[in-house]
């Protein structure tokens, strides 16, 4: 190794190019000038194995000085004492891969193979709108709860939006412990505290149903959009219960659409005399088992949202969401007189169905 000195400031600035000063009081520390100005401080050691390695310390002066480098060439020499391999791992560290690489191998192998459709696509639109851009960059490893916490504060103004995206990276750091990117209970997104959130239930009257009608009645985009929105106010079935809506499933002499797969189960649909009615009128595509059917061949519609924005502004519902739809039986039946008890108990038999769907019919007509 050559003569060995207590490594100073004046020992570093005595380096020429391509040599280099052992420290005489720690073994293995050393500082080193290569072609250019610049001089590094490393620390030599071998390994349980027997391998040598060079690990680099820092750059003098930026901010290391000999003696902050000594100092941490002693806590290296102790990590290796213990067994460790500080410049294995810090190799391994800049090859880890990153938060993008965990979603996109999250999305595909657990996601999209494991959940429903509706599941991975909210899963998908999450992870790209938020979660990536906020620590897409970072490396699994080196994801903390403070990074965590940051984007959920960032997305503070939609509290329902940002408490979603913390629930999916959740999911999507344990999933990064079972494949062995992080260890075992480190989840950072513990203890990151979620917004209040506050339900909200819009309903409506039979006024503002008998605008909405008078918009459907006139919308010169697809029937299928009309059809859509006219079954789920029909029948208070969810979004994607009436998106994935098959013919083979209904049967018309009883009234009813059994459902394989609800976000509840199996489940039958009852299908008062307007929605039947809408079905009806339908055209069915050869080819295509779905009712509502989209722009792709043999496939259903899948993004309902944007013909509706343009629907509920000329109805003058610009505050009425899809999901609002659900709440127009409770809404007829109420005006109708009906108590909430009553609603309650009611609005999931066939009978009240029929009865409710009749009186929003003559609404939305």
């Amino acid at each position: 190794m050559g003569e060995r000195k207590r490594i100073g400031v004046r020992e570093v600035r005595a380096l020429g190019p391509g040599e280099i000063a052992w420290d005489a009081a720690v073994l293995g520390f050393g500082a080193r000038r290569q072609t250019g100005p610049a001089i590094t401080y490393f620390v030599k050691y071998r390994t349980e194995d027997g391998r040598q390695r060079w690990h680099a310390i820092g750059r003098h002066g930026s901010p290391w000085t000999p003696e902050e480098a000594r100092e941490e060439a002693r806590r290296i020499l102790g990590e290796v004492a213990k067994g460790d391999d500080p410049a294995a791992d810090r190799a391994a560290r800049r090859t880890a891969p990153t938060v993008t690489a965990l979603a996109e191998r999250f999305l595909a192998e657990h996601a999209e193979a494991k959940r429903k459709a509706s599941t991975a696509r909210e899963y998908r639109r999450l992870i790209e709108h938020v979660v990536v851009p906020a620590i897409g960059k970072r490396r699994v490893v080196d994801v903390t709860r403070q990074d965590v916490a940051r984007f959920h504060h960032d997305h503070r103004a939609t509290p329902t939006e940002a408490n979603r995206a913390l629930a999916v990276t959740s999911t999507l750091f344990n999933f990064g412990e079972r494949i062995g990117w992080r260890p075992d209970g480190s989840n950072p997104c513990r203890h990151v505290e979620k917004y209040p959130q506050r339900r909200r239930e819009r309903f409506l009257s039979p006024e503002e149903l008998g605008r909405l009608g008078e918009t459907l009645a006139g919308f010169e985009g697809s029937p299928y959009v009309v059809a859509a929105i006219k079954l789920l106010v029909f029948t208070g079935a969810r979004l994607g219960e009436v998106l994935g809506l098959r013919w083979e499933w209904i049967d018309f002499d009883r009234g009813e659409a059994r459902l394989p797969d609800s976000k509840t189960g199996a489940k039958t649909l009852h299908l008062p005399p307007p929605a039947l009615a809408v079905l009806v009128g339908l055209p069915r595509l050869e080819g295509n088992p779905h009712v509502i059917v989209g722009a792709r061949n043999g496939a259903a519609l899948v993004n309902l949202e944007k013909p509706w924005r343009a629907i509920r502004k000329e109805a003058g519902l610009d505050d009425l969401r899809l999901h609002d739809l659900r709440h127009a039986f409770a809404s007829v039946a109420a005006s109708s007189g009906m108590g909430l008890p009553i609603i309650g108990r009611c609005s999931g038999t066939r009978r009240r169905q029929q009865q409710l769907g009749t009186l929003i019919s003559q609404a939305i007509r």
